[in-house]
């Protein structure tokens, strides 16, 4: 298939784009000083003290031994601290890598030695998990510039330091370590153009400015939160901090606090709904909303349209990948569609469909999804081989997902390693799971794939509204008549939860795994024990 690329010409949306991700509050310093850039539970800080107090911790930090070139852990929920941090980071040219408190032990530790970080920071005013993580490392609490109870871990002698990059196109801003769902973490190395293309981009088609107030509930520690938090201060508007989801809490914020944009997963719509329903709230406030968005998951369309009903606006899908700094591709603002279409590609973002042997596709074909353009990541740290299995010498990036295009829209089918071959057909999962969620008990269900005799067969994992008594056996009555048969699954299994990440993201290599019996009790405790089971 012809490769396919964003008309909008992405140099004059790139006007004015800063060198670091720090320089993103210099217009609003200048121009708008004391309107309100960051906001949390209890406080609020100015575009001036923004610049002013990033530069007081910068100050501190380097005093604390971090150089340029170093990586420093965050371990922190979302909060003004994080940001600070964050942007601090950025004027020393240190590499941040924001680490989910919530995070067990083990793969904290991994991160640490895999990136060599020269010091470790937590905020402990804001996180109790971050606190025990602080306490095992033999952090201290201290006062950084403005902030108070921020842990500081020792300083590792042994750190040394990367190679500074004048151009920002070569210089690392951020490390993000991926959630590891097939194994052992990566880290994905992100330069400052990668992010500021990206939020600059993302901002554009949704015609954001200083009067948007964005609803930060997506953790910064995954690409998404940081996109977010980047492109909102670049456009000047505000920031509000929220460290834990609460969906009374996001309610009331909505209702109360002037939100104009909400992004989330699948389940962050979900819980809302949930929320409504048992609280007895007759409709939600739509406050001063004027965009949805969600990622990160498949969406089901009866979600869809039960949240677009609440709210009066369309729920706008959108795909990325951390590779990619996220944003590939979204359905536009003024273009909303009724379908589970991932959107038009992103400027500046070229797409193309390959087999799994590299073979090019006709339009309309499922095949890995390929792409290209100056959001996709400088590589894998420590890992060039890694990275030259997915990034090719043009600079073409291999997703590992497999896509469509119908004209100029994407859908996404799965993951290319989720496939499964049953009797020689393709089964795509998010297929399967479509067909699940439709019905109208199920909050959520995940498709994998089981060796059998030579072949595979489809198992699938439902998670039920609360109190529902749906059977196995109704579910696949539910949908013996809308997939053919080597869709359908052998097994279904009704589950508690499912295991996520804290972005919502499925755990399907826990779910896989339990069905080999890989992990022992250790799979079972995470995927919960199965109420009913069908065979």
């Amino acid at each position: 298939m012809a490769e396919l690329s964003e008309a909008i010409n992405l140099d004059e949306i790139a006007v004015g784009l800063p060198i670091r991700i720090h320089e993103v509050t210099a217009r609003q310093v200048a121009q708008a000083p004391d309107r309100i850039a960051l906001v949390e539970d209890g406080a609020s800080w100015s575009y001036r003290d923004l610049e002013q107090r990033v530069g007081e911790i910068a100050t501190v930090l380097s005093s604390l031994g971090v150089r340029s070139g170093d990586r420093m852990i965050i371990v922190s929920e979302n909060c003004i601290a994080l940001a600070a941090l964050l942007l601090a980071a950025s004027r020393l040219d240190a590499w941040a890598i924001v680490a989910n408190p919530r995070l067990s032990a083990r793969e904290l530790d991994q991160i640490r030695d895999h990136s060599g970080a020269r010091r470790m920071f937590f905020t402990s005013g804001i996180s109790k998990e971050a606190v025990a993580h602080a306490s095992r490392y033999g952090a201290e609490n201290r006062r950084i510039g403005p902030l108070l109870e921020i842990g500081v871990g020792p300083l590792n002698e042994s750190a040394t330091v990367e190679p500074v990059q004048a151009d920002p196109v070569k210089q690392v801003a951020v490390l993000i370590y991926t959630s590891g769902t097939t194994g052992t973490p990566k880290g994905v190395m992100l330069s400052h153009d990668n992010l500021l293309i990206s939020a600059k981009t993302t901002a554009y088609f949704r015609k954001m400015n200083e009067d948007d107030k964005i609803y930060l509930v997506l953790p910064i520690s995954h690409i998404v939160g940081i996109s977010l938090l980047i492109m909102t201060l670049m456009v000047g508007g505000t920031v509000r901090m929220v460290s834990k989801y609460d969906p009374a809490a996001t309610a009331r914020a909505i209702a109360e606090e002037g939100v104009t944009i909400l992004n989330g997963v699948p389940a962050t719509y979900q819980r809302l709904l949930e929320y409504k329903s048992v609280s007895g709230v007759k409709q939600l406030a739509r406050g001063s909303l004027r965009l949805i968005a969600v990622a990160g998951a498949p969406l089901d369309l009866n979600l869809k349209s039960r949240v677009e009903k609440e709210f009066g606006l369309p729920l706008l899908n959108g795909y990325g990948i951390t590779e990619c700094s996220p944003g590939i591709s979204g359905v536009r603002f003024d273009a909303p569609r009724s379908d589970q279409a991932v959107g038009t590609l992103l400027p500046g973002v070229e797409a193309r469909l390959r087999t799994v042997d590299g073979i090019p596709l006709s339009k309309g074909e499922v095949g890995e999804l390929h792409v290209r353009g100056r959001n996709v990541m400088r590589g894998y740290y420590r890992a060039p081989e890694l990275t030259a299995k997915v990034i090719d010498s043009e600079g073409w990036f291999n997703t590992g997902d497999l896509a469509r295009f119908d004209d100029d829209c994407l859908y996404i089918v799965g993951r290319t390693k989720e496939m499964i071959i049953r009797s020689g057909f393709n089964v795509y999962p998010a297929e399967v799971e479509a067909v699940l969620s439709s019905h109208k008990d199920v909050v959520q269900s995940a498709v994998v794939g089981r060796a059998a005799d030579g072949n595979e067969e489809i198992v699938a994992f439902v998670q039920l509204l609360p109190g529902s008594r749906v059977t196995p056996e109704e579910l696949m009555s539910f949908i013996r008549f809308q997939l053919t048969s080597y869709k359908r699954p052998s097994e279904i299994v009704i589950l508690d939860a499912l295991p996520a990440t804290s972005t919502g993201k499925i755990l399907k290599h826990r779910l896989a795994e339990s069905l080999r019996g890989e992990g022992g009790e250790a799979a079972a405790a995470q995927t919960a024990e199965p109420r009913r089971r069908h065979i």
